[in-house]
């Protein structure tokens, strides 16, 4: 292979698995160029310490990149709306001052204060769940609307207003709708985020927009405050609330890995971290931009190269795991990339994994039979999603 190559990669994923393509590429070069929507082509990594080595070195790899920087008319990423206070977006120092200012409100101490609302939220909707009877839609009863009314309480967001959230943000990951399309919905979530923080800056109240507003109103724009708000309430949500319905299906279809998360209390942290390796919801994410000539396996990637990756790959390579393609709750994979790498990790990591904490094995615990109502084959895979996942998840019990 030469860095002039360019290789047609299919990384559409149907099922638990990395894209059948992504897999290929790790175990034959590891990387290769692919095509990009929007001109210039990419670099593709598919290996965990290639992956790492990329997302590690934020003084090498840009984030904050324009069209203009590659030479293109447009860049795929304005789909999400104006970057202003995008944390995916920013490269330091402007990254490292406003995260600064939120990891506060995401450590692991503070996650547990949020602990006891997380388990009435997980509950109140068992208990619906309940009284519903079977069978049931786990996405559309239980995972989608946990984690979304965890984050909504965190930002401040009115209950009221939490079904238009959710619609909306469900098509803006819509992979198939018309561009045109998903840069108005991502106008329209702007739009009410800056509601929102007006609102805020009027009458702060104890929500996580309140407190930003409280102490560093100084140190914070709001064009700002409404980046940071905005991309908390999408990813706060759809992340977790995938991770919920994949991984509850990946437990049915493994009912001895399934019975050590719900009969083993200490096996849970564990589970919930294989889960994030063995499923890696989220493929990849922004491109990077090559500041400095940078030789990773061989190849020498050139300065002003796109370099993109697959979390998936990087998480099932062997390096990371023996027999990387089997679940094993009883693993102990601290070192996959799942929450990403670097100074761009997750800043929600912390929350996410309560929530999981809490909620996988409540669910199995409240309905000990569990199973799906329809045949394995029969599950929808939201294929045309940014984030892997389902579109339903019909049960009974």
């Amino acid at each position: 292979m030469t860095d002039t190559d360019i290789t047609r990669v299919d990384l559409r994923r149907h099922g638990f698995g990395p894209a059948p393509d992504a897999t290929a590429l790790r175990e034959r070069d590891g990387l290769t160029r692919i095509p990009t929507p929007f001109g210039p082509s990419a670099w593709l990594l598919t290996r965990h310490a290639d992956v790492r080595t990329l997302l590690g070195d934020a003084d090498a790899f840009a984030n904050g990149w324009t069209a203009e920087d590659i030479g293109s008319a447009r860049d795929p990423r304005q789909l999400s709306g104006d970057r202003t206070g995008n944390l995916l977006s920013l490269d330091p120092p402007d990254h490292t001052r406003l995260r600064r200012m939120l990891t506060p409100e995401f450590t692991v101490r503070r996650m547990r204060r949020l602990e006891p609302r997380i388990v009435e939220i997980v509950d109140d909707h068992l208990d619906a769940l309940e009284r519903h009877g079977p069978p049931g839609d786990l996405v559309a009863t239980f995972a989608l609307p946990i984690p979304s009314l965890v984050i909504c309480e965190l930002l401040g967001v009115p209950a009221a207003d939490q079904d238009e959230f959710q619609e909306r943000t469900a098509k803006q990951l819509d992979t198939t709708l018309p561009e045109p399309e998903r840069v108005a919905l991502a106008a329209e979530a702007l739009a009410y985020m800056q509601d929102l923080v007006a609102r805020a800056r009027r009458d702060p109240g104890e929500d996580l927009i309140g407190m930003l507003i409280r102490e560093h109103s100084d140190d914070m724009t709001d064009a700002e405050l409404v980046g940071v708000a905005n991309l908390l309430l999408v990813a706060g949500h759809e992340t977790t609330s995938n991770m919920l319905a994949l991984g509850t299906l990946a437990l049915l279809r493994h009912p001895d890995q399934l019975a050590l998360v719900r009969d083993e209390p200490d096996a849970v942290s564990g589970a919930v971290e294989e889960l994030l390796r063995w499923l890696s919801i989220v493929n990849s994410g922004s491109p990077r931009l090559a500041r400095r000539d940078v030789e990773i396996d061989g190849v020498t990637i050139r300065r002003g190269d796109l370099v993109s990756f697959s979390l998936p790959a990087a998480n099932r390579d062997p390096a990371v795991a023996d027999d990387p393609e089997r679940l094993d709750v009883t693993r102990r994979t601290t070192n996959h990339v799942a929450f990403g790498h670097g100074v761009h990790h997750c800043l929600g990591a912390p929350l996410a994994r309560m929530e999981m904490r809490v909620a996988f094995p409540a669910l199995l615990r409240r309905f000990p039979d569990l199973r799906l109502a329809v045949a394995d084959d029969d599950v929808e895979w939201a294929t045309h999603r940014a984030i892997h996942g389902l579109v339903r998840l019909p049960v009974t019990w």
